[in-house]
């Protein structure tokens, strides 16, 4: 990405595309096998008509039903680029000189009908069809909820955006279009609520997308790595969902929402790093339970990165720690192992990865009988051949589990790598060597930023108004503002009643 000199390139690719003309769009075009050129009327008429488009991305139906049978009843009355817009009983009609624009919209589905060899002006109609090649089901498949809604966005961008408006039936609700990719031309929006989203977030995810200097964009997760404000982490600095409801409370909050065509995923920003743990089901259950459930992941944070590194360091280092209730099972557990505790629990940690990995490839039904058959065989198998402890692999495996409560996946892939570090620090320098990475990490998160915006907020900077939904939830009576972080123009989301009424006069 080089923003730059963007100016310099977009005003380079300009003069290239204006230099074309009609007869090089349409001799490269007639390389393809899929490219259809023929005129719809045979015969001495005042006009020879000629149509071209690419077979395999338009509706042959309108073609044939709305085009060519309506150019062949009143070919007698068409004298010219007026007369033959308005026979077409089609909505988006253009009229063009520009060639570069014919190559764009021949390649988006759109008609080319060229009235004469010698004429310049050319129509174009848009006859793509848009449901072809895209799934019917948009029930979320991997951010799922027992309660709550089951609906989650596709890879067709219009169907997302009405996806969103029904939900938010407001004007205020804006969608910019941003085309990125030189050769995708892929088209992305901008979403944001008029009068409530800091104009400062706007522009800033504006700048950096019309920045993107790529060739093609095949899924909103390039945009997301893209604009981020910090590339060299393995820290997602955008939450990423397919989930309409977390969108929908993003947007609402004040937040800015970026839809790519193609993809079935939706990034926000500026997000922190508690928005990663909070589940969309916390919103549809009682406040305590769902602030329950919410620190519960978060402690689960802790366990899943630092529970292996503390087993090696203690084993180690620091065997002084342990009660002596614990010693004997400890020592009778590895009397018969040959490695030493980081050997043993890289490999451990390792073949649970495998194991993941192998079971998110195979089909569902044969990737679920692996995970379970194959964690307890290999388990079995390597406690008896002396590979490793069984106190260990217990740790090990509710590290696994521990992992997994957190709702988003890119998070979730970010605490199983950090745990090999911790390890191989606890292996070298003990409880110092955990103490100093856990420094070194936390300088590193406070160093992020998600559009500006710090990631660890509300915790740095310590913002008190923010807690009533970040580490718990809080009744919603308490929940009536939005995020300060955020500055949004508007503070305030609802009014509770203050005093509730019985129904029940008499």
């Amino acid at each position: 990405m080089q923003r730059n000199n963007e100016p310099a390139k977009d005003s380079t690719k300009q003069m290239k595309e204006a230099h074309k003309t009609i007869a090089e769009v349409l001799r490269l075009a007639c390389k393809s096998s899929d490219f259809h050129q023929f005129s719809p009327v045979e015969g001495d008429f005042p006009v020879r008509i000629q149509i071209s488009y690419f077979q395999t991305l338009v509706d042959n139906l309108k073609i044939n039903r709305y085009l060519v049978s309506e150019i062949q009843k009143n070919i007698k009355h068409i004298n010219g680029i007026e007369d033959m817009k308005n026979i077409i009983p089609l909505e988006e009609i253009n009229v063009t000189y520009d060639a570069a624009e014919v190559e764009r919209k021949l390649i988006k589905g759109y008609v080319l009908i060229q009235l004469n060899e010698t004429d310049d002006a050319f129509i174009l109609v848009n006859v793509n069809i848009t449901e072809r090649g895209h799934r019917l089901s948009n029930d979320t498949e991997n951010e799922f909820s027992v309660v709550g809604p089951k609906v989650g966005f596709v890879e067709n961008i219009d169907l997302n955006i009405h996806l969103l408006r029904q939900q938010m039936a407001v004007p205020e609700l804006v969608f910019e279009e941003v085309t990125v990719g030189s050769m995708s031309n892929t088209k992305v929006m901008i979403v944001y609520l008029d009068g409530v989203t800091n104009d400062q977030h706007v522009q800033t995810a504006r700048q950096r997308l019309q920045a993107i200097d790529v060739d093609i964009i095949y899924d909103s997760s390039f945009l997301d790595q893209i604009i981020s404000d910090n590339t060299n982490t393995p820290f997602p600095l955008f939450l990423s969902t397919e989930r309409v409801d977390r969108v929908i409370y993003a947007i609402s909050s004040g937040q800015v929402a970026v839809f790519s065509d193609g993809s079935p995923y939706v990034i926000t920003g500026p997000s922190t790093f508690l928005d990663f743990f909070i589940s969309p089901e916390d919103y549809y259950v009682p406040w305590i339970i769902g602030s329950f459930f919410r620190i519960i992941r978060i402690m689960s944070v802790f366990f899943s990165v630092f529970a292996t590194p503390l087993y090696v360091a203690i084993l180690t280092y620091h065997f002084a720690v342990l009660p002596e209730a614990l010693l004997e099972p400890l020592i009778m557990s590895r009397s018969h192992v040959p490695f030493p505790p980081v050997i043993e629990a890289i490999f451990l940690e390792i073949t649970i990865e495998l194991l993941r990995e192998a079971g998110a490839r195979l089909p569902t039904k044969i990737g679920q009988t692996l995970g379970i058959v194959g964690g307890i065989v290999i388990g079995q198998a390597t406690v008896h051949a002396a590979l490793t402890s069984n106190i260990l692999l217990i740790i090990v495996a509710l590290t696994a589990l521990a992992s997994f409560t957190t709702p988003i996946f890119k998070m979730a892939n970010t605490i199983r790598l950090l745990r090999f570090p911790f390890i191989l620090l606890a292996a070298l320098w003990g409880g110092l060597g955990i103490t100093a990475g856990f420094l070194l990490l936390t300088g590193h998160l406070l160093r992020l930023k998600s559009l500006g915006t710090p990631y660890l907020v509300p915790i740095f900077p310590f913002r008190t108004g923010n807690f009533s939904d970040s580490i718990i939830r809080a009744s919603y009576a308490f929940m009536t503002s939005r995020s300060k972080y955020l500055k949004p123009k508007v503070l305030t989301k609802y009014q509770p009643k203050e005093d509730k009424e019985d129904i029940n006069d008499e």
